[in-house]
């Protein structure tokens, strides 16, 4: 084993080893929560230490360089590659013919691209739907800091959900960035509440899955009901890229 490999290891099982304190401290099966290594703008090499080291979901940012990155690793079909960056609409054709799951829907024109390229395709894309819960201008997704809001966002979504080539499995949101992960916990929580709205609104689907928590905050972010933690630079080192910490 190389010492890259052996380092991103110690830091992927350390890693684990958190996840799963945090989610017995919430009474919470640690098994329900999965990890997603962020390797956007990270050599393939890099790329290939952490699949070597026992990395089984990738989540990338942009999708030229996730698709140049998986088609260069080919050789490791159990590995699952997760696009959680903004989809531009004129990339919806290599995320839906590409990708094992997308964390980052915000908008039914692209929901209504990814399910004509799917259906082309052949196959179903699993699917989260982002929303904003900071009230970023910099954040995308669906309006969510308002509740009162909410309401407004049930006819957009129902025609999200009755496309039949994705397939909808829960939420994501990326919080402002605070000084310490309890800046955190509010926006996580508003996110859960949403969920519950949204399991009423729309009993038939299974939106059971909630994608949030960084590096930076994941503990916080299983402790309130996160399925999908994205850590990238505490398990894969720092990137030259460093506009969003992951």
């Amino acid at each position: 084993m190389s010492e890259l490999v052996e380092s991103i290891r110690e830091r992927y099982l350390m890693t684990l080893d958190r996840i799963t304190s945090a989610a017995k401290k919430a009474g919470r099966d640690p098994e329900s929560v999965k990890l997603v290594v962020v390797t956007k703008a990270q050599p393939v090499e890099v790329v290939r230490a952490a699949i070597e080291a026992g990395v089984i979901i990738l989540g990338e940012n942009y999708a030229e360089e996730g698709v140049m990155k998986l088609q260069s690793l080919h050789e490791f079909s159990a590995v699952e590659w997760h696009m959680i960056g903004h989809v531009q609409s004129r990339k919806a054709q290599l995320v839906a013919g590409n990708f094992n799951f997308l964390h980052s829907l915000d908008s039914l024109k692209l929901a209504s691209r990814l399910d004509r390229f799917c259906r082309e395709a052949g196959r179903t894309l699993p699917v989260l739907l982002e929303f904003n819960v900071g009230g970023e201008d910099s954040k995308g997704g669906w309006s969510a800091w308002d509740e009162a809001g909410w309401q407004e966002l049930a006819d957009e979504l129902s025609a999200v959900i009755a496309l039949p080539n994705l397939k909808v499995r829960g939420l994501m949101a990326m919080p402002p960035l605070g000084a310490t992960p309890e800046f955190s916990r509010p926006y996580f929580q508003k996110l859960r509440r949403l969920q519950d709205y949204l399991a009423a609104q729309f009993p038939q689907a299974d939106i059971s899955e909630l994608s949030m928590g960084t590096s930076f905050d994941y503990e916080t972010a299983v402790e309130e009901g996160a399925t999908f933690v994205r850590v990238g630079t505490a398990i894969v080192g720092p990137r030259e890229d460093k506009t969003e910490v992951e």
